[in-house]
């Protein structure tokens, strides 16, 4: 026997029973459809009532296809009882939707013949309520449930609060478990998100502290422009009082004598009058418009004056620019005389660039002049409008003198009349200014956006420039270091390598190496000029009493190039060496494939009072004539280092 549940709602009923007042009472109907197959196959509809407050409020009704027909033939009804359910249900419907009304038009009724609902049967009725009858739709009767079906039906109840219950305990679970996933993730978030605040807030309050600086610097500043203007408007308002008080009394004295020709004419005044007023209403309409313009045009002014600061911080960056640019310029125009014949390229570049900045710096000048002329136009314009609405506050001064003064308002409203064309005539010149400077004001803009652009251009030459004078000093350290080997190689192999005892070891690719000193223990290298020295002293003893004359074309081209190895070290300024004892090895000519540094290390160059003589070289070389042009100025010997050795000059 299966069972398929169609319906299952509470619903509202009026309960009546015999002799008893009609009551309201929540029902529950539970609809079922009882399908049986053995031995044959019968369909039932089962009909429930419960009541949820009274677990043993209990009626019950099944209704066969035979107890339906009886059911049909006695109440008319239309409904096969395959469709039947369907129809029952939507009255119930129905009457769930009009159960909350005041008048409802479907009803539910619940009726017994005993006083009280106490295990009689009921007959649950559907009416229809109108106007003039109560139309029964249907009238079903239930049966009480005897014990047996109580306690089925609240075993049954049992069991599926159990399995409601289960199903909560399971939901709340995993309720508790997301709950508390989603805890600690809120928990990760929001330590997170307070880190952030806590970030936010002190920059919020340095970038506050910073604005409310720059605010203050920037009222103090105004506040002093604006008195030096309040007492230069106050010393002009003051002359033009005195001109135009003795204007005043000239006028009062002219006024007085016309007075008698005036009260003849007074009766035709009246009638004037009149007219002056409207007039004067017109006029001060007029007036409040021109405030009106003048309060504008003092807001433009002001958003002006902040351009023109803005202006001025950009100009102060770029002259900033352009001084490092030219004290950068300076020391490439320093290296390009020292090197002319060996960089002509890069003297080009550097006088394209040179005129460029030039160019510039003129331009940049020339913007500066435009802008001081344009700003001692705003600050005029300024004090035009501060004048006209001197003037305009005067004039309605001056209104009202006349509105006392009858007498002499047509000769005065003509004046003001004048005066304020003048005005408005003057007031729309300086509006036209006004778009003319915010025109030319654009038009700068722009010409120091292609100036910025020009710059940036020159700075990128100016940077291929240093690239081109690093690889040719490259070049030139790598030539100066072979021609120094050529000259030792050559020096080597006359007798006078014999004599000092050391003996150039030839490389695999034909380049020899420095000597070195086996007889004194010196294994460090020994620098060119101790090549030259025995190349300038072939004969040398430990006395020194001869020596060999050298021709002076020879040693202006060897110091030419020590001294040009000696300038391209300065340049690379390499670190100095803390302990004076430690001497690199001599570089061998395949580290050139390494990309070791060619040339002289800056070390080489520098003076060490803990240096070893040099044997076979004397004082007269380095106090010859010959040699002391061509030194540096700190190896040259001074008469009173007379005694210091070579090395202390030219370290190993």
């Amino acid at each position: 026997m299966a069972a398929e549940r169609i319906f299952e709602r509470a619903v509202s009923v009026r309960v009546r029973g015999c002799g008893c007042e009609e009551r309201r009472l929540n029902v529950r109907v539970n609809i079922e459809l009882l399908s049986t197959s053995n031995p044959v196959h019968k369909k039932d509809l089962a009909v429930r009532l419960t009541d949820d407050t009274d677990p043993f409020f209990l009626y019950n009704l099944v209704i066969s296809e035979e107890d339906f027909q009886s059911l049909k033939s006695q109440q008319g009804l239309l409904v096969d009882f395959s469709a039947f359910p369907q129809k029952f249900i939507d009255l119930l419907q129905q009457c769930i939707q009009e159960q909350n009304k005041d008048i409802p038009r479907f009803l539910l009724q619940l009726v017994s013949s005993a006083p009280a609902l106490d295990h009689t049967p009921v007959s649950l009725n559907v009416v229809e309520t109108n106007p003039f009858k109560h139309l029964t739709h249907l009238s079903l009767k239930f049966l009480p449930g005897t014990d047996a079906e109580i306690k089925k039906f609240l075993a049954n109840c049992l069991k599926c609060l159990k399995e409601d219950k289960m199903m909560l305990e399971e939901k709340l679970k995993k309720t508790e478990e997301d709950l508390t996933r989603q805890l600690s993730y809120t928990q990760q978030s929001l330590s997170e998100k307070s880190r952030e605040l806590d970030k936010l807030k002190n920059e919020w309050t340095s970038y506050t502290t910073a604005l409310s600086n720059k605010h203050s610097q920037e009222l103090t500043s105004e506040k002093e422009r604006a008195l030096q203007a309040q007492t230069q408007y106050q010393q002009q308002h003051e002359q033009q009082k005195k001109e135009l008080e003795n204007l005043h009394q000239k006028s009062i004295q002219q006024l007085q004598n016309r007075l008698s020709e005036l009260e003849v004419i007074n009766k035709d005044l009246t009638e004037r009058r009149y007219k002056g007023d409207s007039t004067v209403r017109e006029l001060k309409a007029k007036l409040s418009g021109l405030e009106d313009e003048c309060q504008r045009a003092k807001q433009e002014v002001l958003s002006l004056r902040r351009e023109n600061t803005t202006l001025d911080a950009e100009c102060h960056e770029k002259e900033k620019l352009i001084n490092q640019l030219q004290t950068r310029v300076a020391v490439l125009e320093q290296e390009i005389k020292d090197k002319d014949q060996l960089v002509t390229r890069t003297k080009e570049v550097l006088d394209a660039t040179q005129e460029q900045k030039v160019i510039l710096e003129e331009s940049t000048e020339e913007k500066q002049r435009h802008i001081e002329k344009l700003e001692t136009t705003i600050k005029s314009l300024s004090a035009e409008l501060l004048k006209a609405n001197e003037i305009i506050k005067k004039l309605q001064g001056d209104l009202k003198t006349l509105m006392s003064k009858l007498k002499l308002k047509n000769t005065v409203t003509i004046q003001q009349e004048k005066l304020l064309a003048e005005k408005e005539e003057k007031l729309q010149k300086e509006q036209r200014e006004l778009q003319e400077m915010a025109q030319s004001l654009r038009m700068k803009e722009q010409e120091v956006c292609k100036l910025q652009e020009q710059l940036e251009s020159t700075i990128q030459k100016l940077e291929e420039s240093k690239q081109l004078l690093k690889t040719n000093e490259n070049v030139i350290t790598w030539l100066n270091r072979q021609l120094s080997e050529v000259q030792m190689a050559k020096k080597l192999d006359t007798p006078a390598s014999a004599h000092a005892g050391g003996r150039a070891a030839v490389s695999p690719l034909s380049m020899p190496d420095r000597p070195s000193f086996h007889s004194s223990g010196i294994s460090h290298p020994i620098s060119p000029l101790y090549a030259f020295q025995n190349f300038l002293e072939p004969t040398h003893n430990k006395n020194g009493n001869s020596q060999c004359p050298v021709p002076k074309a020879g040693i202006s081209t060897f110091f030419s190039l020590s001294l040009q190895v000696q300038f391209n070290s300065q340049l690379l300024k390499p670190s100095r060496c803390s302990d004076a004892h430690t001497v690199p090895a001599a570089a061998h000519p395949a580290n050139k494939e390494n990309g070791d540094q060619l040339g002289l290390e800056s070390k080489y160059l520098k003076r060490k009072d803990d240096s070893i003589p040099l044997r076979g070289l004397s004082q007269n070389t380095l106090n010859s004539e010959y040699l002391r042009p061509y030194l540096p100025a700190k190896a040259q010997p001074s008469p009173k280092a007379a005694g210091t050795p070579a090395s202390a000059y030219f370290p190993g």
